[in-house]
């Protein structure tokens, strides 16, 4: 038996709320350090070359969510199958889902990287991108989508370490690739002066170095969580499992990314390019509020996995209490701080002297950086329903509620209030209704779902998968 590492956490025993904070602590660094890839990008491109270069990366943000978010959400079903198996104490098929699980993130970053080389141009077109912004924008993207399989390679290494409780690695990690990016953005931008072209290099630079590092940390992994290259092969079975739970996830990404790219279409529409910027500047310091947030929906997801596939449903219940307080309580405090110090964040990514783009910023965040904690409920609610295997319905619930209703928003409420603060105040509506439904919704299939858990005979795990076609 393999003796169980200083960086894992065991999840079925003991107490949970200091180990949910242990676990999410270093995701949150890790987070926001996989975040400083763009931000930093933003700000050198801001000072250093202008705000048509700032527009140019910044309003990228929603495309490129737009198209990766697929794939992350099947890295959410890789952490739930992997979680499951470890709770359930099914070693060799862990052997097999990270196996899996690697092969299918290489071949999603190939793909992704072919379609966006060849399709970044048309896509812009559509969203309406400024005229005097298309052209930069296109050279960032075309580059940034080169990165594309270090991406999924990290990003489906990481779930696969989260799964064991280990967020700790991930983050050493992402700190390296980090100061590598903002080192290559400065070197590149100021002294070859390559602008945007310069900052996507530096950025998938540094994303092909924290990929090698994670997929060097599991071939160094002792016990069930090895990897060894040669046995890299898509097993069916184990695919199977992570669409279950991961394609939902990812589709409910694609359509929320969606959603956001028809508001960024919608300012585009003003064809004003410091209202453009300003709401890029805003939307990247919101991001950082939604990575604090979204450490919780990850510790849902694990830590509800790995306790209904031990069986242990009385544990999930205190998990979802945690993990619902915790986000709660940093989503109001750090939005808000956001936005009180809003002005002076938003300095930090444009040129001197150009307060109307500041100003744009602020007015985006008094909408959407406040009532931040409402999405973070809502995702967390999500992170529960699927780490107890429920993931189809969480997905039709989001879809209309968040994206739906903010899609009737921009065809019914924009044309008659055709202002900025008219699009942003969809964000809060739609969170707190999707929020309640998912609420609900919980509360109905809880009592299902333990029954069957505890309708397995302990002794005797279930053929792996069983029970996950079962919950899907």
């Amino acid at each position: 038996m393999v003796k169980k590492q200083r960086h894992q956490i065991d999840m079925c025993n003991g107490p949970l709320a200091s180990k949910i904070l242990l676990f999410a602590i270093p995701l949150i660094a890790s987070s926001l350090l996989q975040l400083l890839f763009n931000a930093a990008d933003v700000v050198v491109v801001g000072k250093f070359v202008g705000k048509e270069a700032l527009a140019a990366v910044g309003s990228n943000t929603s495309l490129i969510n737009l198209l990766v978010n697929l794939f992350v959400g099947l890295s959410v079903g890789a952490n739930v199958v992997v979680a499951r198996d470890l709770g359930a104490g099914r070693k060799e098929q862990v052997n097999e889902d990270i196996h899996s699980t690697l092969m299918l993130a290489l071949i999603s970053g190939v793909a992704m990287m072919a379609f966006g080389v060849i399709m970044v141009r048309q896509l812009l077109e559509w969203m309406s991108s400024p005229t005097d912004v298309i052209d930069l924008a296109t050279v960032y993207l075309r580059i940034y989508f080169f990165g594309m399989p270090a991406n999924m390679v990290y990003n489906f290494g990481a779930a696969i370490l989260r799964a064991q409780g280990d967020t700790q690695r991930p983050l050493y990690y992402l700190f390296f690739a980090g100061l590598v990016n903002v080192a290559l953005n400065l070197v590149l931008v100021l002294v070859f002066h390559l602008d945007v072209a310069g900052v996507a290099l530096a950025t998938i630079i540094s994303q092909y170095i924290s990929a090698i590092l994670v997929v060097r940390c599991l071939i160094k992994e002792e016990g069930e969580l090895h990897l060894d290259l040669k046995k890299l092969e898509l097993k069916g079975r184990v695919v199977k499992r992570i669409l279950q739970v991961g394609l939902p996830a990812g589709f409910q990404g694609v359509v929320f990314a969606l959603s956001n790219v028809v508001i960024q279409s919608s300012l585009n529409s003003f064809d004003d390019p410091v209202l453009v910027a300003g709401s890029s500047a805003g939307a990247n310091i919101e991001s950082f509020v939604y990575a604090a947030m979204n450490a919780f929906y990850q510790s849902a997801i694990t830590f509800v996995g790995q306790n209904y596939g031990a069986g242990k449903c009385d544990r999930v219940d205190r998990v979802a209490k945690y993990c619902l307080i915790y986000v709660t309580v940093v989503g109001l405090v750090l939005g808000n701080l956001a936005y009180q110090f809003g002005d002076v964040l938003a300095g930090f990514y444009v040129q001197p002297g150009e307060d109307d783009v500041i100003a744009q910023a602020v007015i985006r965040m008094s909408f959407i950086a406040c009532p931040y904690f409402i999405c973070g409920v809502m995702d967390t609610l999500v992170g529960v329903l699927r780490g107890l295997g429920y993931s189809v319905i969480p997905m039709v619930v989001s879809l209309v509620g968040a994206c739906g209703l903010r899609l009737v928003w921009v065809a019914v409420v924009f044309p008659i209030y055709h202002t900025p603060a008219s699009l942003y105040i969809s964000y809060p509506v739609t969170w707190a209704i999707t929020a309640l439904v998912h609420f609900i919704f919980l509360l109905f299939v809880r009592k299902r779902a333990y029954a069957k858990v505890r309708g397995r005979v302990s002794d005797s795990p279930a053929p792996s998968g069983q029970e996950d076609q079962q919950m899907a």
